[in-house]
């Protein structure tokens, strides 16, 4: 059952089981959850891996690079996937695909198999994308934003618990198996863990409640557009999604894992990508654009591009922040890799709590653009405060700036996307591909900057651009209509679809 009256959901809410959207909720989070958990087990475990494996720390900020490149693509491709399949199987199918290569890192035996496998393991972060959808197909506007927060937020608990859990648990498993097995072990348990609940979520859950329909866009090899200049904007956005691969694939050979050829190749494959979806976005929208949209199907690329922007400084900015904190931690400190794992991991455990927060206060401000350029400017100050810890800090002010650094990171990625499925509610799947790939996009920049530069000099970098990211979105957001409303707005175009599924 779902809740017949109008009141706003509440923190209460979230335990009454007997509503058949709290179960999804609560199903979704956990699957968000545990691919979290899967895509993280490697930063707990670095200084485990690199004296089991010999390997040395510039391999090791190498590994870290590969493990967020390929959810950038993965985002659009996934978000795609879960507009035209539904966010159910195409969920499902992720998990047990994923498992995969999780597996084989987790088993392997050089570091070409690492490289290879962890860069493919990488696109398990793009159920980000699918639990986003599924969760506004489960709530109106009203609630969106604090049910994307609680289920974003709960997910995202999986990269603080891998960092708080995975430590012990390879101690006690190589107190059995010895020091070569115990990191891969628990590895693999995480990767069956995932892989068993992908076969329980493909059964267990419907794309929305009974009775409701699940609609798709007209096309879905690219996001829909309403203008010309628009269609000139979503081309410049979509460049980075693949471009920031380049960035990859430069740093690789620099650090002299890939030769001259080898980049040259991997430059055109990722152009050729880049062309490709160049060439869909004009394939799926010149035609739409000649016949002309009607004034109720309209919407602005420029919001995306906002949504976009933030998140790059808050999620972006959660990955590479949560993939380096531990070592940070142990470099400034001298603190051991469990101690170190458990401060590091603060940072990602607030997720649920603040990023919640984040959708529950848009939902009941004024202005959920407001909101958001008030998240902003807060993770970029904070930002600049970590910049200044140094080893004569005491350790309890440095974890208090910690904590509320990630206040404003995870809650700034609760406002942003306690907008992402008002914006167009046809292409849900897509707009947070588009935002959630270049959450990706800025983790990849920013690890890749990190292994030139210094923590404090990571986290300055990360300040300035949340900055801005503030300018930006203070001055070009415009806040969708219906942003409070009891339904989703739909257009001529909408019920047109809707009338030709039902024929």
């Amino acid at each position: 059952m779902t809740p017949s009256n109008s009141r706003k959901m509440t923190w209460g809410d979230l335990f009454d089981f007997t509503r058949e959207d709290i179960r999804a909720l609560h199903k979704t989070t956990l699957a968000f959850f545990l691919t979290f958990y899967v895509w993280f087990n490697m930063a707990p475990l670095a200084t485990t891996i690199v004296h089991a494996s010999g390997l040395t720390m510039a391999q090791l900020k190498l590994l870290a690079v590969c493990n967020v490149a390929l959810t950038v693509p993965a985002r659009i491709f996934i978000g795609m996937a879960s507009d035209h399949f539904g966010p159910r199987k195409t969920f499902a199918a992720l998990m047990v695909i994923m498992a995969i290569p999780a597996l084989v890192f987790a088993f392997s035996s050089g570091y070409t198999e690492m490289l290879v496998s962890r860069l493919l393991m990488s696109m398990v972060g793009a159920g980000f994308v699918i639990g986003i959808h599924m969760t506004s197909l489960w709530f109106k506007p009203r609630d969106i934003g604090f049910a994307e927060g609680v289920e974003a937020g709960l997910g995202n608990w999986g990269s603080s618990i891998a960092a708080m859990t995975l430590p012990a648990i390879t101690v006690a498993v190589t107190a059995v198996t010895g020091a070569a097995y115990g990191w891969r072990y628990s590895m693999a348990l995480s990767a069956l863990a995932m892989l068993l609940y992908g076969v329980y979520y493909w059964f267990g859950i419907s794309d929305g409640p009974a009775g409701s329909t699940f609609r798709k866009p007209r096309r879905a090899a690219a996001i829909e557009i309403s203008s010309w200049g628009d269609l000139v904007n979503a081309i410049v956005w979509t460049i980075p999604i693949m471009g920031v691969l380049g960035v990859l694939a430069w740093r690789i050979h620099g650090m002299g894992f890939m030769s001259e050829d080898a980049l040259l190749l991997s430059y055109a494959v990722i152009g050729g990508g880049m062309l490709y979806q160049i060439v869909q976005l004009l394939r799926v929208n010149v035609p739409i654009l000649k016949r002309g949209v009607p004034a109720d199907d309209t919407y602005r690329f420029t919001e995306v591009a906002v949504l976009c922007a933030a998140y790059v400084v808050t999620f972006g900015a959660e990955l590479g922040v949560v993939s380096m904190l531990p070592s940070f931690y142990q470099k400034t400190f001298g603190l051991g890799p469990v101690e170190a794992g458990l401060v590091g991991g603060l940072f990602a455990f607030l997720n649920f709590f603040s990023r919640a927060l984040g959708g529950f206060i848009s939902d009941r401000v004024s202005s959920r653009k407001g909101n958001l350029v008030v998240y902003l400017l807060g993770t970029a100050a904070s930002f600049a405060a970590m910049g200044l810890i140094t080893p004569g800090w005491p350790l309890p002010l440095a974890i208090l700036v910690t904590l509320v650094c990630a206040m404003f990171v995870t809650g700034g990625c609760g406002a942003t996307f306690a907008l992402v499925p008002l914006v167009k509610r046809r292409v849900t799947g897509q707009v947070a591909g588009y935002a959630g790939a270049y959450g990706n996009v800025g983790a990849t920049i920013f690890l890749t900057a990190y292994t030139f530069i210094s923590g404090q000099q990571f986290f300055f970098l990360i300040g300035g651009a949340a900055f801005v990211s503030f300018l930006f979105a203070l001055f070009a957001f415009r806040e969708p209509a219906g942003s409070f409303a009891e339904e989703y707005h739909l257009s001529s175009v909408d019920r047109a679809i809707e009338n030709e599924s039902a024929n």
